[in-house]
């Protein structure tokens, strides 16, 4: 059956009160148990996870066009922290700060993997996001999820990131990242749609299918340019990516519904943006205003800097009108489930998003690699 997107155009409503939020829940689950069920699943996995963000190093093997961390000088603006000790140091103080999960980033995590084994040995859930030339070993990293960046598809990821730093080009990089994550259950590609790259993204998820590998959807940010989200045909990007997904429903994890928030930016008459984006560091002193202005934030949420001292604007780059960011609209539908309260159809539609996230991960429970999948 074709998957057929919410109506995105419906006007904002008044925000539910807490207690109009869990008198809703109770009137929807008490009519169909099963999504009661699924709820509670979800509230008992995710009260396990607590997530911060760390730029590990400043250090990248490549220089894609569109990357973020090097269109903004994320790799200079701090020194890395080199030392393991401190290191070993910081994850510590996560640990009793409460935090389970962090997700690494770069530069490229797979160049200082002695940097990654604090956080594994420390911490419940890690998952690091690479460009992919360089494979995380298996020994000791057996639970790390690895997130693969892929940028438009085809031949235009060669276009757009096999870069080397002193600007010299290559090609293969997303059959080099194929070969190294090949039926490798910790790997999901994380796929940046494109305008120009509609004509390859089924070629391209058959790829990743037939080598083993899952795919979440992200959207492609050309930073520096003049129009960097594009949507120039964005409706047809849309319609290519929900057909794909349709081919491959176990392989694309995402449920419809991101897929289309994702692309248009926009559900149930909200429009992403700062205002509700909930991956901002919650220390970082310019948030006061946006922290009271009563949209969710993500509880204890800080993203560090490779000194492993700064607190960063948020996930990203802190160009937020640039940004389309596929953890942050992933955090922006997760935080909004009283927008999904409607009727059980629209709360089943709130929870296959959410559990289409995570199964991304090979720690979660959600995983289809996970040996007690939940979904």
């Amino acid at each position: 059956m074709s998957a057929q997107p919410i109506d995105l155009t419906l006007s904002p409503r008044r925000p539910r009160t807490r207690e109009e939020v869990r008198a809703r829940v109770t009137e929807l689950i008490s009519a169909e148990p099963e999504l009661g069920a699924r709820l509670d699943a979800l509230r008992r996995f995710g009260r396990t996870v607590r997530n911060t963000e760390v730029h590990l190093t400043g250090a990248c093997n490549i220089r894609c066009d569109g990357c973020w961390f090097f269109a903004h000088d994320f790799d200079s603006a701090v020194t890395d922290q080199r030392d393991l000790a401190k290191v070993r140091n910081f994850v510590e103080r996560l640990k009793t700060d409460g935090v389970t999960s962090a997700l690494l980033i770069g530069g490229e995590p797979t160049l200082v993997p002695d940097k990654i084994r604090p956080f594994v040995e420390l911490l419940d859930y890690v998952t690091i996001s690479t460009n992919g030339l360089l494979a995380l070993p298996k020994d000791g990293f057996e639970d790390v999820a690895v997130a693969i960046s892929v940028f438009g598809g085809g031949p235009l990821d060669d276009q757009l990131r096999a870069i080397h730093p002193n600007g010299r080009r290559f090609s293969g990089l997303i059959d080099t990242a194929l070969d190294n994550y090949r039926g490798d259950p910790r790997a999901t590609f994380v796929f940046a749609l494109t305008e120009p790259g509609i004509r390859y993204i089924e070629d391209t998820v058959r790829k990743m299918a037939d080598n083993g590998n899952l795919v979440s959807f992200n959207f492609y940010s050309e930073y520096g340019s003049d129009h960097p989200l594009g949507a120039l045909e964005g409706r047809r990007l849309l319609d290519e990516a929900l057909r794909v997904k349709d081919l491959f429903p176990q392989v694309v994890v995402n449920d419809p519904h991101y897929i289309e928030t994702l692309i248009t930016g926009r559900s149930h008459g909200k429009s992403f943006g700062y205002d509700v984006c909930p991956s901002i560091s919650v220390d970082h002193k310019a948030h006061a205003e946006r922290m009271g202005n009563g949209n969710p934030v993500l509880p204890g949420f800080n993203a560090w800097g490779a000194d492993l001292e700064t607190v960063q604007f948020c996930c990203t780059s802190g160009h937020c009108g640039d940004c389309r960011d596929s953890q942050a609209v992933h955090s922006w539908l997760l935080m909004s489930m009283h927008d999904f309260l409607d009727s059980a159809e629209d709360l089943r539609t709130w929870l296959g998003v959410s559990e289409g996230y995570w199964r991304q991960w090979c720690w979660s429970p959600y995983s289809p690699h996970h040996s007690s999948t939940t979904s």
